[in-house]
Formats: structure tokens, C-alpha cells, sequence
């Protein structure tokens, strides 16, 4: 089958087409012809030797990549939740070892939920991290009550824009953070507020903030801790709370956590459930062809994406 491996950490050059051979499944995986694939920006953090590279640096050869949506060809011995034929989707096995950039991926079953048939393999491959990411935020890191004031900085983002339609769904008043090219785009995906970032700083024009979901980091994190009211709770996806920013965040009596999401399929069957109902919605804005890896990291790694990219496998 065809893959893209890693050589070794560094530019898009190191992104290589080969053959491996199709991935044996166990008893608990199904193996997946692959439709589509998702990228996100810890792909390219990754791939440079950073994000979660530490984690996988001794595999070989190490297939990066972790959102999947495709067809079930084969079943592992007690796989009970998918059978031959069923579309799926998921995050699989982050933060370890994904092996999404392939046309075939053992999958375990427990990562995974059947894809709704509203929607494309391209809309469910997009669905993954980043969706999973804003619902286990507001779910289980914390659990947004209705009539909460919630601040999402890049909304318009991959994570950012499934937060917004996330947080409104769960009864959030939601303000978010973007471009000034983005504003109808974060207004319409259900934000009650947006704050052009480049022309107005946030701290300024908001406070009182039960919620604040940062997928920044750096100053973003001390200037985002004036805006979150005591008790309040702020949550950074990219780079974390270190113990300096940790004891700030104490001492205004805040609660601050990093936040890394996990592969669960419970949580992809929620995800499911809102896509198949209309509740979130996915934006793609462009998709790839499998060859056209290197430019769609490329777009990744310029931070301007709106919504999510996708590769078209098969």
C-alpha cells in the first residue's frame, strides 16, 4: 500500500511516498481502507520535531497523522462494534503512534464510531481531533453550564470553529477571537460576540469570563487570565500552563489547566450524534489530493487556515 513516512524531523522534504506493506490488525481493530484524511496543526509540529514527535521518534518507519474516515475491510477476532462494509471514522491512537497517512490503518475499535450518512467521508475525516478536542474541553476538563460567558481565541480555527457551534450547543454565551475577515464566518457559526484580535485587544473589551479555550499559548495565556472572573476556568491546548502561569492563575483564584486531547470512541460517537443531527457542522477549506501532502502542511503551517484541510485517499 501507499504511505507517507517520516525520515526524520524537519521540512515537508522529509514527507516520503513509499510502499509498506498493509498493516496487520489485532484482536480488538479493524483495518480501514482509508477515504479521507485530516491534518491539524500538531501534524506539522510534529513532522518539524516537535508536538508529540518525542513520543514516536524511535519508530520506524514512523507514519504520522491521527484523523481517519473510511470503509472496514477486516475485523479483528473480537471486534463486536463494526463489521465489513461500515463506514467510520476517528482519531486513532493519539497521542501515540496514528499511522493515518497511509491507504490502510489498523484502527482500534474503541477509537472509532460509525460514520452518519449525512455526511461525506472528506465532513467526517474533518470531524476528528479538532471536534473531539472542544468537546472533551467543555465536557470533561470542564462542564459549561448554560448562560456561561466562554471566550474561544481562534475561532475560526480547526479546534476554534467546533468550539463555537460546541459551546452554543451546551447554552455558552460565546465570544471569539479572530480576523476581522472571519467575523461573519465565527458570527454565523453561532458566536454571540467577535473580537478582531488584530485591532483590539481582547482584555480590553471583555471580562468576566467563565471559560476562556486557548489554542495560542505564550502571552496569549497571562493576557488571557485578566479576562476569566474568580473561580473561572482557562484551558490551553497548544503549549500548556507552566508552574510560573500555573501560580497566577491560583492566585486569582482561577483554574488553569493544559489540555491534550485523547482518542475515545464514546466521545466520536457524541461527535456523530451532533454531525448527524446538524448541531456542528465541519468547514473544510480546501481539499487535497493524497500527493498533495506537502501543500496542504504547508497551508497548515502558515496558522491562517479557516476551519480544517483535508486529503482525499482513495
Amino acid at each position: 500500500m501507499k504511505a507517507i513516512i517520516l525520515t526524520e524531523p524537519g521540512s515537508v522534504d522529509n514527507l516520503i511516498y513509499t510502499e509498506v506493506a498493509v498493516p496487520q490488525i489485532t484482536d480488538h481493530e479493524v483495518l480501514i481502507q482509508v477515504k479521507a484524511i485530516s491534518i491539524n496543526p500538531v501534524d506539522v509540529k510534529t513532522r518539524a520535531g516537535k508536538g508529540v514527535y518525542g513520543r514516536l521518534k524511535t519508530i520506524s518507519p514512523l507514519i504520522i497523522g491521527w484523523d481517519i474516515a473510511g470503509v472496514v475491510v477486516k475485523t479483528g477476532n473480537q471486534v463486536t462494534k463494526f463489521k465489513e462494509g461500515d463506514a467510520v471514522f476517528g482519531m486513532v491512537n493519539f497521542p501515540g503512534h496514528g499511522h493515518a497517512y497511509a491507504e490502510y490503518v489498523a484502527a482500534p475499535e474503541s477509537h472509532l464510531a460509525l460514520k452518519p450518512q449525512n455526511i461525506s467521508f472528506e465532513q467526517a475525516a474533518a470531524s476528528t481531533l479538532a471536534a473531539l478536542t472542544a468537546w472533551q474541553a467543555f465536557t470533561k476538563q470542564t462542564t459549561i453550564q448554560p448562560g456561561q460567558k466562554v471566550l474561544i481565541h481562534a475561532a475560526a480555527g480547526g479546534v476554534g470553529h467546533f468550539a463555537v457551534q460546541v459551546a452554543r450547543y451546551l447554552g455558552a454565551h460565546v465570544t471569539g477571537t479572530a480576523s476581522a475577515a472571519n467575523k461573519a464566518f465565527v458570527l454565523n457559526l453561532g458566536a454571540d460576540k467577535h473580537i478582531d484580535y488584530r485591532s483590539q485587544k481582547f482584555e480590553e473589551v471583555i471580562s468576566d469570563q467563565d471559560l476562556v479555550l486557548d489554542a495560542i499559548g505564550g502571552e496569549n495565556i497571562d493576557r488571557s487570565l485578566q479576562v476569566v472572573k474568580h473561580g473561572g476556568t482557562l484551558i490551553s491546548i497548544p503549549s500548556g500552563l507552566n508552574e510560573q502561569v500555573t501560580e497566577k492563575a491560583k492566585s486569582k483564584g482561577i483554574n488553569g489547566f493544559f489540555f491534550l486531547v485523547q482518542s475515545n470512541g464514546e466521545d466520536m460517537q457524541q461527535i456523530a450524534k451532533l454531525l448527524e443531527e446538524g448541531i456542528i457542522h465541519p468547514y473544510i477549506s480546501r481539499v487535497y489530493d493524497f500527493s498533495q501532502m506537502k501543500e496542504a502542511h504547508l497551508q497548515q503551517e502558515t496558522g491562517g487556515t479557516r476551519g480544517k484541510l483535508v486529503i482525499r485517499v482513495n
